[in-house]
């Protein structure tokens, strides 16, 4: 894909929406926000600082009940499934009804030698699941130091 700079003018000959259509990797669907499946993947945010990993998670409108989060050995697997669907009775009837079914599977490989696997915590709160992985005390780095001369 090419990055472009827009400068906004109306002199523009093409709308913005043309624009954004060509200018696509239409070979590289892996890039999208979508599973094969046609579902939305929620957006992952991966922070560092000098005494942990903070991995957040946008999905909005969901509970802490709707994710399960799974370590095995050093891949932590973060999932959700969520079928809404209402009971039905035999007077209703539907001419059109559209079921709401989400699930989404993300995968992280955690390197054993730097992170403390099990002090790994997690919440949901807001829209957003955050977990918190700390490092290891000898993965952390040190603060700077001065070093005399012999």
């Amino acid at each position: 894909m090419t990055l472009l700079k827009r400068n906004g003018s109306l002199l523009n000959p093409f709308p913005v929406l043309f624009d954004d259509f060509v200018n696509r990797d239409l070979f590289n669907w892996g890039n999208l926000n979508f599973s094969d499946t046609n579902t939305s993947i929620p957006a992952v945010n991966i922070k560092e600082t000098a005494e942990h990993y903070e991995v957040a998670v946008a999905a909005p409108g969901m509970t802490k009940k709707d994710f399960t989060i799974e370590l095995n050995g050093n891949v932590l697997t973060i999932s959700s499934e969520r079928n809404d669907q209402k009971e039905v009775t035999e007077e209703e009837r539907y001419f059109r009804k559209e079921f709401s079914y989400q699930s989404f599977r993300r995968t992280f490989t955690l390197q054993k030698d730097v992170v403390d696997i099990d002090r790994i915590e997690a919440r949901y709160e807001n829209g957003l699941l955050q977990l918190l992985i700390p490092k290891k005390e000898e993965a952390k780095q040190k603060p700077p130091r001065l070093i005399t001369v012999s």
